[in-house]
């Protein structure tokens, strides 16, 4: 059974920086591709950052780049997105993703099979 668990979440002021974590167990994703993506009270899911098999290989949500900064350890079937600069407006659920094929960067989140149950991140003062 595959299963991916984030973990890291938590309140910060704006201005802050938090770093989340991402474990897959089940299967290894080091041949794919793995992402975030988040979720605001009332809003649809939006994509955040996406890294493939290849790790130079990234993408980004036009809202997070130059602050956030995604990572993975292939060895340890993990995925970490580094958030610096934070404001208000990143407050969400924040869901780690993984696709099978790592060529695929996307932040299309039907391309994702698996999901984790997500971290809450709220930046406020």
């Amino acid at each position: 059974q595959v299963q991916l668990v984030e973990s890291g979440g938590g309140s910060v002021q704006p201005g802050g920086s938090l770093s989340l974590s991402c474990t897959a167990s089940g299967r290894s994703f080091s041949g794919g591709t793995m992402a975030w993506f988040r979720q605001a009270p009332g809003k649809g899911r939006q994509f955040v950052a996406a890294i493939g098999t290849n790790t130079r290989s990234t993408l980004y949500g036009d809202s997070v780049k130059g602050r956030f900064t995604v990572s993975r350890d292939k060895a340890k079937n993990m995925v970490f997105l580094q958030m610096n600069n934070l404001k208000p407006e990143d407050t969400a659920d924040y869901y780690c993703a993984a696709h099978w094929d790592g060529t695929v960067i996307s932040g299309n989140e039907v391309v994702y099979g698996f999901w984790g149950q997500g971290t809450q991140v709220t930046v406020s003062s």
